[in-house]
């Protein structure tokens, strides 16, 4: 048990107060840990807004949803009217609702930003991995949030965009049909679907989020940040004041505080032109066929997922019976570099062909809807491993060859691209577009351990290089 700290009788009552409380639960040394003795690198540029800012829109995101709750009702019956109530009588409910669904797509704006500084700046690797894993799971968790919360309003797209996706699960060999019947609760998706997506975009899948922002803070103040130059300002090697406070590094508060207060008020400004002028944001934000009630007899013309979904719904679309004689080229010509290049056993060697050839065979007499699934989950997947597919011997763009750069461009358009055909009705265009940018995208990290060797690296400095912005 930890001593009680003494404070003089003459102390300030607030200062009384505190020490009350320091005494029974960490506050000031909490405070003290993750704020104003947290030593972050001083040459943080803008990129390194993002994360403050997909903090805020979770705070956003729970207070509003805590306040729809009130007024929704999970009854398929009552669902569409019930949100129709929050917007037309209940006092601010239109605010609350659009901030709400603006707040979502907001979501993912930041995160993909965040996670892209990541990979620009190499915030994965070592001793990072951890940080990275937990935001990954984080990503995972949100990406089920919104598509449960997707299928709430009860409109027509909420409610055949879940039964495309919930038909996915069906692909999966054996256990598919019955998986799809757990999800949904019921034969088609009903009632019972909305009640249990209800109860895990509420409560269960929220709790789960709350413990890997908790997880994903923790690693990273336990590691310390990185920095654009991808130099330790905490290392063994790292310069230190007398305090042993490193050279290279600031306080995270007040300097980083007032960063981040700049970087929240331009976010809030762009947030609040969107929620008052333009809430639907063209029908990407929130989509035409929403604001018409459910209708399981009436099909809309074209079903497409949210934005954020749509990178990864072009993929699923990409795999089809050709783009499956693509794909076992692929797996092929990866054993066979496998076999050549790998400096294993001739046992090894042998198991890499067999697996091989077991992948080629399933392949060859499975569906390919189910290949589709397995490629839109492996595209999230994928990213899991990312700390240990790339070998470059330095970890930020700065240092890297400059060809990296354009190949990092590439690699956005495409996403975006991918993005672009998620959302627009199949065309055989589009459908081998889709094609060719799924194979860059596998590709780009699948190939990683071998391109980010290439090239000659530029010497990283030994301490940060302080350029603001």
């Amino acid at each position: 048990m930890a001593e009680f700290k003494e404070i003089s009788p003459d102390a300030p009552l607030a200062a009384k107060a505190m020490n009350w409380v320091d005494n029974r639960f960490p506050a000031t040394k909490l405070y003290q840990e993750h704020m104003s003795e947290y030593y972050a690198p001083k040459n943080f540029n803008f990129w390194y807004i993002f994360g403050s800012l997909a903090m805020l829109v979770l705070v956003i995101q729970i207070v509003t949803g805590i306040f729809l709750t009130m007024n929704y009702k999970p009854d398929a019956a009552l669902a569409f009217g019930s949100v129709e109530y929050i917007m037309r009588d209940v006092p601010w409910g239109w605010l609350i609702r659009y901030m709400h669904s603006t707040g979502a797509s907001a979501f993912f704006v930041v995160v993909y930003l965040h996670m892209f500084r990541g990979l620009l700046y190499g915030s994965y690797r070592k001793p990072r991995e951890l940080v990275w894993i937990f935001g990954c799971a984080i990503f995972l968790c949100l990406m089920a949030e919104a598509f449960m919360g997707y299928l709430l309003p009860w409109g027509q797209m909420s409610y055949w965009g879940a039964q495309v996706i919930v038909n996915l699960f069906a692909a999966i060999p054996f256990i598919g049909p019955d998986l799809a019947l757990l999800i949904r609760g019921d034969y088609v998706v009903g009632d019972a679907t909305l009640n249990r997506f209800f109860a895990f975009h509420v409560i269960a899948v929220p709790l789960v989020l709350l413990g890997l922002v908790v997880a994903h803070i923790i690693a990273l103040h336990e590691v310390g940040s990185n920095n654009p130059d991808g130099v330790e300002i905490k290392g063994p090697k790292a310069p230190r004041d007398a305090n042993g406070h490193p050279l290279d590094g600031i306080p995270f508060h007040p300097y980083y505080t007032v960063h981040d207060i700049f970087g929240v008020s331009v976010f809030l400004m762009i947030f609040s032109a969107i929620i008052f002028f333009a809430p639907e944001f063209g029908g990407y934000f929130l989509e035409y066929n929403n604001f018409i009630p459910a209708d399981p007899l009436k099909t809309p013309a074209h079903i497409a997922p949210v934005w954020y979904f749509t990178p990864f719904y072009s993929m699923l679309r990409a795999i089809t019976s050709e783009m499956m004689y693509a794909l076992i080229a692929c797996v092929l010509g990866g054993a066979l570099l496998g076999v050549i290049k790998a400096k294993v056993a001739g046992l090894f060697k042998a198991i890499i062909v067999g697996a091989a050839v077991v992948v080629v065979a399933a392949m060859l007499v499975t569906d390919a809807k189910f290949w589709g699934v397995l490629v839109m989950g492996g595209a999230v997947v994928i990213l899991f491993f990312l700390p240990w597919l790339d070998k470059s011997e330095v970890k930020s763009i700065r240092y890297r060859p400059n060809w990296n750069k354009y190949l990092y461009i590439i690699f956005v358009i495409n996403f975006l691209i991918l993005g672009y055909l998620g959302v627009q009705p199949p065309s055989p265009l589009g459908e081998r577009v889709s094609q060719v940018g799924t194979l860059f995208y596998f590709g780009f990290f699948l190939l990683m351990p071998w391109w980010s060797r290439l090239g000659t690296f530029k010497p990283v400095p030994d301490r940060v290089i302080f350029s603001a912005h």
